[in-house]
């Protein structure tokens, strides 16, 4: 599906934004205070830091983060959706560049300080990032992969997926390091989990009188289930329609966009579902079942 101008001008906005933010981190709180980031910005931390003391080699970790991600950005591509891969490409390059251009200044000589904020800004860049439909790229992307399998929230995934990073800073650095490398991945992991909510469910109750077209135009864009309820305004005393559907908070952003481009006047209802029986498609189950109707 092509994006309107205004959600593709959003994203880029949003490509930004996360890339300074995580920049921002590495280089005014992890790198400084010895602390090692999630994913791929750690792998990178660690392979610039062992090389520089052991060969006393510098390489920069903007270039290693575009580096390593180049595979995981295949398996992207394959497994999860070229537009979801292309926006994270734009992301780990954007990150790559702030990470080069911004110098390496330790705003904070307190470890735990460091650790918090730097894993708190961290998480803000990439629950961003996720909640606009794409990826800081890394092990984002890999846990992504494995929450469509498990069922799992995407933060403990990643936590999970850290515990390398962890052990090795500290059999090779310090204990002190990786005890403070697991409280920032903890801030981060608990930041992401708290912005990007595609695991949690709502219904959704809008107020129309233009039923017809908000179901074309939905049906185009969600594949989820849609009721009809005939409604009547005590106040205006005018009939109108009921739809009401349950989606994932991460579809919100999209049903939003949607009704309002067809009716403004719209009222949507939103209530937080704590459970669900029956038919509700996850986003391969969807996807599958476009490719099927392209195909009739």
């Amino acid at each position: 599906m092509k994006l309107p101008i205004s959600d593709t001008s959003k994203r880029l906005g949003m490509i930004g934004f996360s890339g300074l933010l995580i920049a921002l981190a590495l280089n005014f709180f992890l790198i400084p205070g010895n602390i090692f980031g999630a994913g791929t910005n750690g792998i990178a931390q660690l392979i610039s830091a062992i090389f520089n003391d052991l060969f006393h080699i510098k390489i920069g970790t903007g270039y290693l983060i575009m580096l390593i991600n180049i595979p995981i950005g295949i398996l992207g591509w394959y497994k999860i959706g070229r537009t979801f891969t292309y926006y994270s490409i734009l992301t780990v390059a954007v990150t790559t560049i702030f990470t080069i251009i911004l110098p390496v200044h330790q705003l904070s000589t307190n470890p735990l300080m460091a650790a918090l904020f730097g894993g708190v800004i961290t998480g803000a860049g990439v629950g961003f990032a996720l909640k606009y439909g794409f990826s800081t790229g890394g092990m984002d992307i890999i846990a992504l992969v494995l929450t469509k399998t498990t069922g799992r929230t995407v933060g403990s995934l990643m936590l999970l997926t850290n515990m390398i990073i962890i052990l090795t800073a500290g059999f090779y650095f310090s204990w002190e390091s990786a005890l403070y490398t697991i409280i920032s991945n903890y801030a981060m992991s608990r930041v992401v989990d708290s912005i990007h909510t595609s695991h949690e469910k709502l219904t959704a109750f809008v107020v129309t009188k233009k039923a017809d077209v908000i179901i074309s135009t939905l049906q185009k864009s969600l594949i989820r289930g849609i009721t009809v309820i005939d409604s009547k305004g005590a106040f205006s005393n005018e009939n109108s329609k009921v739809l009401m559907l349950v989606i994932t908070r991460y579809e919100l952003y999209n049903l939003k966009m949607r009704i309002r481009e067809v009716d403004p006047n719209a009222f949507i209802n939103l209530v937080n579902t704590a459970d669900i029986e029956g038919n509700f498609l996850n986003s391969d189950q969807q996807e599958l079942l476009r490719r099927e109707q392209l195909t009739k």
